[in-house]
């Protein structure tokens, strides 16, 4: 990731922006939307290798900035949700798009499954994605 930095910094003119937008691991929630209500289902688990990559996404801006490559100008967070009309949609979403980052652990997509019954056709999932945002400018 360091040596993408720094083309990076390579191909950006001098006070260019890069911005750093990715999901980070934080147990996201799983929820059960139902008309105005929301119900908690219960929490992702976070696999290794997002726990891995977030790391190593910070250790490399770390090394960049302490280089002087970029200036860390403003860095914040949000939650970006993602929704499925059924459980076993969001499982297969899951296992699919996100298998090397999240698990969807089988009792909280039971949970899921109890709620959306409960609540009717009009019920859907969501998982909440904690999301993290900065913005550097190229330095010398």
């Amino acid at each position: 990731m360091v040596h993408a930095l720094k083309e990076i910094r390579r191909a950006l003119i001098p006070g260019g922006l890069l911005i750093d937008l990715r999901p980070v691991a934080s147990h996201w929630p799983v929820e059960v939307m139902a008309g105005a209500e929301t119900f908690a289902a219960g929490q992702v688990q976070d696999l290794p290798a997002q726990i891995a990559d977030d790391a190593a996404s910070e250790a490399a801006l770390a090394q960049a900035e302490s280089a002087g490559w970029f200036i860390r100008e403003s860095a914040g967070a949000f939650d970006l949700a993602y929704y499925w009309d059924t459980p076993d949609e969001m499982k297969t979403y899951v296992d699919e798009d996100w298998r090397d980052y999240i698990g969807l652990p089988d009792d909280v997509l039971a949970q899921a499954r109890r709620m959306m019954a409960a609540h009717g056709a009009a019920a859907r999932a969501r998982v909440r994605l904690r999301m993290f945002v900065s913005r550097w400018r190229r330095g010398t």
